[in-house]
C-alpha cells in the first residue's frame, strides 16, 4: 500500500455548539485521497458530558493517532497548532428580553463610564482654566467660557474617537483594525495560552493514548 500523506492544521481555538466534536470543527485538512480527507473530517475527537467543564484542550497528537487509525500506511504532517481549545457554547435560538436588557445595560455602561471618564480627566487638568488663558492671552478679551477653543475641542474629540474606534455606525472607515480589535486578540491569546498550560500542568490535555 502506498504511503498516504494528510495535512492537517489545528486551529488555536475553536467553539462549537454541539457535545460532539468532529475534526472538520477544530481543524482543517488537506490529501490527495478524497475518501481518507472525508473519513478524516468526520473524525469524532471529543464528547462533551453533563457536569464537566465546557472546556476542553485536544493535543496535536491525539489528532494525529486518530487519523492513522483509519488505515494502515497514512502520514500525517501538522502546519498548525500544537493544542487546540475547545469551547462548548449553546446559542439560544431566539434572543430572548433578557438578552436586550444585557446589551442595553453595556451600551449605557459604556456610554455614560466613558462620559464621566472624559469629564473627569477635564477636570482634573483644569481644562477650562486652560482654555480661558489661551483665549485671553490670543485675542486679549476674557472668555464667557463658551469660545471657539471649546468648540473646536469637542469637534476634535467626537472625530478622534471616531477615527479611534474605525466605524461610523455599522460601517468601517478603514480596513486596519482598531487599536482596540488588536488589544482584544492579544488579550484572547493569553488567555487561551493560560489555558491551555493550565490543562497542561493539570494533565487534563486530551493526548495520544
Amino acid at each position: 500500500m502506498d504511503n498516504k500523506v494528510v495535512y492537517i492544521k489545528p486551529k488555536r481555538n475553536a467553539e462549537v455548539q454541539k457535545e460532539e466534536v468532529f475534526f472538520k470543527d477544530i481543524a482543517s485538512a488537506a490529501c490527495s485521497d478524497t475518501h481518507l480527507l472525508a473519513k478524516t473530517k468526520a473524525l469524532k475527537v471529543y464528547q462533551f458530558r453533563e457536569g464537566e467543564k465546557k472546556r476542553a484542550v485536544i493535543s496535536n497528537l491525539r489528532l494525529i493517532e486518530l487519523i492513522q487509525g483509519l488505515e494502515k500506511g497514512i502520514t500525517v504532517e501538522n502546519v498548525g497548532e500544537m493544542d487546540t481549545l475547545i469551547k462548548f457554547v449553546k446559542i439560544p435560538e431566539k434572543k430572548g428580553m433578557i438578552v436586550w436588557l444585557k446589551v442595553l445595560f453595556v451600551a449605557m455602561i459604556s456610554f455614560f463610564g466613558t462620559a464621566f471618564t472624559i469629564m473627569a480627566f477635564h477636570n482634573d487638568i483644569g481644562i477650562h482654566d486652560v482654555f480661558s488663558r489661551i483665549y485671553e492671552l490670543v485675542t486679549g478679551q476674557k472668555s464667557g467660557g463658551f469660545t471657539a477653543l471649546e468648540i473646536a475641542y469637542s469637534l476634535g474629540l467626537v472625530i478622534g474617537i471616531t477615527l479611534f474606534f474605525n466605524h461610523i455606525g455599522g460601517r468601517r472607515i478603514t480596513t486596519d483594525p482598531t487599536p482596540i480589535e488588536v488589544e482584544m486578540r492579544i488579550y484572547e491569546k493569553d488567555v487561551d495560552d493560560t489555558l491551555i498550560e493550565t490543562a497542561d500542568r493539570e494533565g487534563k490535555t486530551i493526548d495520544a493514548s
